[in-house]
């Protein structure tokens, strides 16, 4: 498949008219959402993965430049507002019909470091030690760093793990960093990556540990190898790592790819699939160079890995903690129709492959209506308005009082931000459209160690530049 359009919005809008096979070539669906590289075509086994519902006049679609009237039809539906169900807290109780979002400020995006050349970045993460450094993950394999007293800084490779990491197809490649939260002591960084095949090592995806040198680069001579997951298809590949303020490391796993989880492993427990994984990386088990923490959900129960924390996820692009109220907040890509956002909580089932945001998944055998063997997500949006989510934060910074509070994320191929209050698991202010930035491709929010917020990503389109904002309230 060539790539669509270097119009980030046409091109992930013509994909998702034919993802009932595989999901929106977009975020790496995850991550990064980095699309299918220019010019790379789509193999005959990779178009026997999709569904036959596929139809051959849209395949022959994607084999040329979008047409314009395209681009105005799907820029005029991504204005709309996106739909939201009210949804109730997991104890149960009715809360009151959330508010308009009428007190969500607007917000606008302040350029850093125009300097700096970036390719793909698909994270951009602080370092906890220091209030001025930050580091920019890109695809590719490459770590960079920069400095937020410099406004001219240049940035400063400090890792390369090209050889290890597989960027072959849109949505592989270095998708996620974490540092340890005792970082000072340890000098810990850990990593979430697709690795190449090497002689009997299948597809899968990596959680490795390294070491960060006095001179402030990441020497790739410490990588540790401390999770492999087996992976049957090139998309679907999760893409967070991060510690919980429990000092435990949470993974997001994808679904294994090709479209509509035709493995079922959204709902398979034997897996680490599909799954919120919860590990802790400062004690070890057996063979294993971590341990499963004593309080996770699923310990001792036949049939479930005990890794698992939460589950029935299709493929999260980017979670974050509520630094103030500790809650998980999840960006998952949808299928054909739905994204959504969810709050993640210990032993919670998702809902995929039965369920698409708040509805029975179309085209599966075990689609299914609303359950209590389900969590509905907080709020959805429908593919109108959007294709593929990008997960962000919860503001809480000093700078901007009125953003206290607002969780903040973004549609990756539509460019369009928005914002919402919860309470508990309950919605108590509708999304509201903050700002639409048409062109930019949204990879990634990151915080500062103050809660200042940063979002990076490439314009125009997902081939173009890499770039990191800073998120600012408009008074």
């Amino acid at each position: 498949m060539t790539r669509l359009s270097s119009s980030c919005p046409a091109g992930v809008w013509m994909a998702s008219l034919v993802k009932s096979g595989e999901r929106n070539d977009v975020p790496p669906s995850t991550g990064i959402h980095p699309r299918r590289k220019a010019g790379m075509k789509r193999t005959s086994a990779e178009y026997a993965a999709g569904s036959a519902a596929v139809r051959p006049t849209l395949l022959t679609m994607l084999t040329t430049t979008v047409p314009a009237f395209f681009v105005a039809l799907m820029l005029a539906g991504s204005q709309a507002q996106p739909l939201v169900t009210q949804t109730v807290p997991t104890d149960g109780k009715q809360v009151a019909p959330p508010t308009a979002g009428a007190d969500i400020p607007k917000i606008r995006l302040q350029r850093l470091w125009p300097k700096a050349k970036l390719t793909r970045p698909v994270q951009v993460v602080a370092r906890p030690d220091s209030p001025n450094l930050v580091y920019a993950v890109e695809q590719a394999g490459r770590v960079v760093e920069l400095d937020l007293s410099n406004a001219e800084h240049e940035g400063k490779l400090v890792l390369d793990l090209t050889g290890p990491v597989h960027d072959k197809y849109n949505e592989q490649g270095l998708l996620s960093l974490a540092f340890h939260p005792k970082f000072a002591q340890t000098r810990h960084v850990f990593v979430w990556y697709t690795a190449r095949k090497s002689g009997k090592d299948p597809s899968r995806e990596v959680l490795a540990r390294l070491t960060m040198a006095p001179d402030g680069t990441i020497d790739p001579a410490t990588h540790e190898v401390l999770l492999t997951v087996e992976d049957p298809e090139w998309n679907h590949n999760g893409g967070t790592v991060l510690f919980g303020p429990d000092g435990m490391l949470y993974v997001s796993s994808g679904d294994g790819g090709s479209g509509n989880d035709p493995w079922g492993n959204g709902q398979n427990t034997e897996t680490l699939l599909g799954c919120i994984l919860r590990i802790d990386v400062d004690r070890t088990a057996g063979d294993k160079l971590y341990a499963v923490p004593s309080d996770n959900p699923f310990i001792g129960k036949q049939g479930v890995r005990p890794e698992i924390y939460a589950y029935g996820l299709r493929n999260v692009w980017r979670m974050s903690f509520d630094r103030k109220t500790g809650e998980l907040y999840a960006g998952d890509v949808g299928q054909n129709a739905w994204e959504e956002i969810d709050i993640i909580v210990k032993g919670g089932n998702y809902g995929w492959r039965p369920r698409e945001g708040f509805h029975p998944t179309s085209g599966v055998s075990d689609a299914s209506e609303a359950s209590d063997r389900f969590i509905d997500p907080l709020v959805e949006y429908p593919h109108k308005d959007g294709v593929s989510v990008t997960g962000g934060f919860v503001y809480r910074g000093s700078e901007y009082p009125a953003l206290e509070g607002v969780y903040l994320y973004a549609d990756y191929a539509f460019g369009t931000f928005w914002g919402l209050r919860a309470e508990g698991g309950a919605l108590k202010a509708q999304p509201k459209v903050v700002v639409a930035k048409r062109g930019f491709c949204p990879a990634s929010f990151g915080e500062a160690n103050d809660g200042t917020l940063f979002v990076c990503g490439t314009a125009p389109g997902a081939d173009g530049p890499g770039m990191i904002f800073k998120i600012d309230a408009v008074k």
